[in-house]
């Protein structure tokens, strides 16, 4: 693997500096050259803010401040296009939730591991840190 896609609350967490992001994941960040995040993060982020919050509080231009944060630390965005949408087609469901599916799909499309505490994800072919 070259690189890793942080699934949306290891990306939160990273940002907001949260003691929740284990250690383990702080080492693999640091070392790991291609980091990316998924534009389904910042969907799944408007769909809870919207909702119920999160448990920690987030500028109300959260989305320019994460974008800002991902160009500081060379954070490539990975875009949704057809070939994701196609991998998911064939996934198993081993996990209901629609955005860690699509990470799932992200990450075999484009050959990455994911960073995620989420230990369901393991159960797809796909190499999952914690």
């Amino acid at each position: 693997m070259s690189g890793l896609l942080l699934d949306t609350q290891a990306f939160l967490w990273m940002s907001v500096d949260d003691d929740r992001l284990s250690r383990s994941a702080r080492r693999e960040i640091e070392n790991t050259v291609t980091l990316a995040v998924s534009v389904m993060s910042f969907w799944e982020i408007a769909l809870k803010l919207s909702r119920r919050g999160l448990d920690f509080e987030l500028p109300l231009d959260w989305d320019q401040v994460l974008q800002r944060q991902m160009q500081e630390l060379r954070i490539t965005r990975i875009d949704l296009v057809p070939a994701h949408c196609r991998r998911l087609q064939d996934l198993p469901w081993h996990h209901k939730d629609p955005f860690d599916r699509m990470l799932v799909a992200q990450a075999q499309e484009e050959k990455l591991a994911v960073l995620s505490s989420d230990r369901q994800l393991r159960a797809y072919d796909v190499k999952v840190i914690w």
